[in-house]
């Protein structure tokens, strides 16, 4: 069947040219153009990842800026050297305690 043939097919029915038109539109929303239906689901998905990643770093530097606070006083300062670093002062001794 050639184009023609299916066309004056199309033609012969009452709504087929309304049919075609509207497939030929869904065809061109769906799948053509950097508009189409399949960009704009790609384009939500990598905007929901960017969220998460955003509220990763915010969390992060909330974090960040507790220790930050923390370290502003001497005792928590020698207490994150003593966690952290492993300092301790001349007359003390240090065990470390593997957790598994």
């Amino acid at each position: 069947m050639t184009f023609s043939e299916f066309w004056t097919h199309i033609q012969v029915r009452k709504w087929g040219k309304y049919v075609v038109t509207v497939l030929l539109f869904l065809a061109v929303f769906l799948f053509i153009g950097d508009q189409s239906a399949i960009h704009f689901f790609k384009r939500g998905r990598e905007i929901r990842q960017l969220e998460e990643q955003r509220d990763m770093y915010r969390a992060a530097t909330e974090n960040a800026q507790r220790e930050i606070l923390l370290l502003h006083n001497t005792d928590s300062l020698e207490r994150y050297a003593r966690e952290h670093y492993f300092m301790h002062t001349p007359n003390e001794d240090i065990y470390l305690v593997e957790e598994k």
